[in-house]
């Protein structure tokens, strides 16, 4: 096996930890990046369009809820951690690590205009010996056929003088079991050179790295992972209407069949999904598919099944007041839980916000509580000008339906049930009661 200079030199870097380690893009999956490097002891540089996260970086302070400011601060005060916004100084670590978002378009097709963009900032300071990793979620085939030609163009060999790879994130925030650390990383090296250096990279702060064969596959593992979550809780949703139907509780149903000690897996019904993975990532795969003559109908309608569930529970809460004499026209409705699952501050596609938008169209007075998010958040798609509610008796007693959307933690399910009026329950919370409603 040959090894270049560039690589030598490279694994060299990456063993006495004298490599400075760039993180692109300091969201949900740069920011546990950045800090798991520099309490490895290697310097960091997270680079960010957006000036207020690079200042309370530097400052030691964090911007998301279930990373301590003090762990932030830990780091900074030893001149381990390092950010900006400044492009330029992407030259200056050994290995760059994209994470910025790859959405949909309107067409629900990808839009890897982050990814693009990002690749143009940084090509005119790239230079040999160094590691580009992407870890956003995208179709198979990105990683070789949309990063690797521009880089080329710059008369690099990869390989040889610079290394390509794609390692698929796989964060679950405020998991209290499983972080960067202990979650296995899989990756596919454009070269099994690329390979070689993405693996030294990555085992510097995680336990399992899984290589595959290429960057593809890397790709589809990433998407497999996702829509296997997506189809079997469209599976469970649809379930769910049809266990409603029948006057059947689809959780104790669930909860029974889980006892089983093999070949099944439970999932759960909820008002749809959320985040910036699932609801989004089976689509990558679904268009790509089409272009070898491919109809993904398994993954789509699993996608179609997910997608109406936030109309399914206002057609549940709709009916529950017209049983009590209320249009949902003028109706107070307050919400439970803004964020996409429980215990985050997440709010990205969260279903949450779609059923405050198709009840607001519907005349209905909506306000929230959510211990996590103080404020609605700026979106693009939809904006709300709500700060969470604190939740009393009084709050309670004065909605017309409480409708529960995310199960915090923090939410104290007995209070709630003594003092609302109805309850909207999506996720099977509260124990069957008059004044409760399955949905």
């Amino acid at each position: 096996m040959k090894i270049s200079p560039a690589e030598k030199t490279f694994l060299a870097k990456i063993a006495d930890k004298s490599a400075v380690i760039g993180v692109v893009g300091l969201g949900y999956v740069g920011l546990p990046l950045i800090l798991s490097f520099a309490e490895a002891g290697f310097r960091v540089l997270g680079l960010d369009v957006d000036q207020n996260k690079v200042d309370k970086l530097k400052a030691g302070e964090s911007y998301i809820a279930h990373f301590k400011s003090a762990r932030i601060k830990a780091v900074v005060d030893k001149g381990l951690m390092d950010a900006t916004t400044d492009f330029s100084r992407a030259a200056e670590p050994e290995a760059l690590i994209i994470c910025v978002p790859t959405p949909l378009t309107t067409y629900r097709e990808p839009d890897l205009s982050f990814v693009t963009g990002t690749l143009d900032n940084l090509l005119p300071h790239l230079r040999p010996g160094q590691l580009l990793s992407l870890e956003s979620t995208t179709y198979p085939g990105t990683t070789d056929e949309v990063l690797r030609p521009p880089i080329e163009n710059k008369g690099l060999t990869l390989g040889r003088d610079f290394f390509l790879v794609y390692s698929p994130e796989r964060e679950d925030p405020a998991n209290p079991s499983f972080g960067t650390r202990n979650i296995p990383k899989v990756l596919g090296g454009s070269t099994p050179a690329c390979g070689r250096a993405g693996q030294a990279l990555y085992q510097t702060i995680i336990d399992r790295v899984v290589p595959v064969s290429s960057t593809r596959a890397a790709e589809l593992t990433k998407l497999l992972e996702n829509i296997y979550r997506a189809v079997n809780i469209g599976l469970v949703n649809e379930l769910k209407m049809v266990a409603d139907s029948m006057d059947l509780d689809i959780f104790e149903v669930i909860r029974a069949a889980a006892t089983k000690p093999f070949g099944f897996t439970p999932f759960y019904p909820g008002p749809g999904i959320g985040g910036h993975c699932i609801p989004i990532d089976p689509f990558y795969l679904t268009w790509k598919a089409r272009a070898y003559g491919l109809h993904t109908r398994f993954i789509e309608l699993a996608g179609e099944i997910n997608q109406s569930m936030p109309q399914w529970v206002v057609d549940k809460l709709s009916r529950a007041l017209n049983e009590e004499g209320r249009p949902i026209k003028g109706a107070k409705v307050l919400i439970l839980g803004l964020a996409y699952k429980k215990n985050v501050d997440d709010v990205r596609e969260s279903p949450s916000v779609e059923v405050m938008e198709l009840l607001s169209r519907q005349g209905a007075v909506i306000s929230y509580h959510d211990p996590h998010v103080p404020a609605f958040p700026h979106m693009r798609r939809v904006q709300f000008n709500l700060k969470s509610v604190k939740l009393t008796e009084k709050t309670l007693a004065e909605a017309d339906a409480v409708v529960l959307l995310t199960d915090h933690a923090a939410f104290d399910h007995a209070f709630i049930a003594r003092h609302a009026r109805l309850i909207i329950d999506t996720r099977g919370a509260f124990a069957q009661a008059a004044n409760v409603v399955k949905a």
